[in-house]
């Protein structure tokens, strides 16, 4: 089944982790072999990091693929896939390396397997540079969904830097196809609600005082909604070390979800972390798209995969979502055209239209 190794350049565009998850994941689904060279090439650590090795051994295992050149450090691999199977499978930052990066490359896969998976994800539920679990099972699931799949995300312990430490299984039914999505009918904002959290040695007052600091800051700007942010204390036996932040999300009335978010950090004090998530969740409200801007990047592999058109009204096109498109163009063929959108109450808004002609993968085991 194997043809000529595809080449794929890991230092160009958004150069980081991002080209290998979507690269490796297309490759897998695709029985492409593949070569990544110059792996995050411009990073201040380049080659493969703690995480980004235990997601190209999960996909490897996913698939019983080769895999070659895969150590810290490394700035070229090889993989070379075979058929997708299900079952259970486990990855290991060893790490507070994202849990939600994991999800993100192995989803895609099994998907496409012979039957339902178990994903046994550890490392950091709540970490820096990543989607926090929160996102990915309140603002990701409900929306990535609408493609026509479910799967159940249980997390068993939350781990947080530097230590990492948690556990999330994820557990999923192959599909047959795809179906296209249309996110284009933004609504309006219907309510907002959050958690602020803390774990370990933090007193529960600092997840108060980020709650209250995010819902003024919300006030400011929208005044006839109650903003429902509840301060959490994680319970001792789900967190492992410790830990604080905040989620905060806006629904609206045709169901489009955003989010703003943000981690606490030693001598930051709790007001600025709450105040920045909503900062955050008030920015990618302004822009007049349906999705929020990391969604945006995290909907293009399912989008290349779908059958149909797919369309996603953003605000400005981020670099992770340039990038994603580029790789799906590149390896998986499908067509992106991304333009400014047209509607009148776009016209002074930096928004717009992503559309997609998806290449219909079908599951050849169902």
């Amino acid at each position: 089944m194997a043809g000529p190794r595809v080449e794929v350049d890991g230092g160009i565009m958004e150069g980081g982790g991002q080209i290998l998850r979507v690269s490796t994941a297309l490759s897998c689904l695709l029985g492409l072999p593949l070569r990544v060279q110059k792996i995050r090439a411009g990073r201040s650590t380049p080659g493969l990091r703690p995480q980004h090795l235990s997601g190209l051994e999960m996909i490897r295992d996913l698939c019983d693929g080769q895999l070659e050149g895969a150590e810290i450090g490394s700035t070229e691999i090889t993989f070379t896939p075979e058929k997708i199977k299900g079952g259970v499978h486990t990855a290991d930052t060893k790490t507070a390396g994202s849990v939600c990066l994991l999800m993100q490359v192995s989803m895609p896969c099994v998907l496409f397997a012979a039957c339902p998976s178990e994903l046994r994800l550890k490392g950091g539920t709540n970490a820096e540079m990543a989607p926090q679990i929160d996102y990915t099972a309140m603002v990701f699931k409900p929306i990535v969904e609408k493609f026509g799949f479910t799967f159940n995300c249980d997390i068993k312990m939350r781990g947080y830097y530097p230590k990492g430490g948690g556990e999330v299984i994820v557990r999923m039914s192959p599909v047959k196809q795809l179906s296209p999505i249309n996110l284009t009918d933004r609504g309006c904002v219907t309510k907002i609600y959050g958690r602020a959290f803390v774990a370990g040695v933090l007193p529960f007052k600092v997840a108060k005082d980020m709650a209250a600091a995010a819902v003024r800051c919300i006030r400011k700007e929208i005044r006839d909604l109650y903003v429902n942010i509840q301060p959490v204390q994680e319970p001792k036996d789900q967190a492992f070390g410790n830990g604080n932040g905040i989620i905060i999300i806006a629904e609206t009335s045709t169901g489009c979800l955003f989010a703003g978010s943000s981690l606490g950090k030693r001598g930051v004090n709790a007001d600025k972390v709450g105040i920045e998530a909503a900062e955050m969740l008030l920015a990618n409200l302004r822009h007049g798209g349906a999705v929020d801007e990391y969604l945006q990047d995290q909907l293009i592999i399912f989008m290349a995969l779908a059958s149909g058109i797919s369309r996603i009204k953003t605000g400005p096109v981020t670099l992770h979502t340039q990038t994603a498109i580029h790789f799906a163009e590149q390896l998986a063929k499908a067509k992106f055209t991304v333009k400014k959108s047209e509607d009148e109450e776009d016209a002074s808004k930096d928004t717009y239209i992503i559309e997609c002609r998806g290449i219909g993968m079908t599951n050849p085991n169902l």
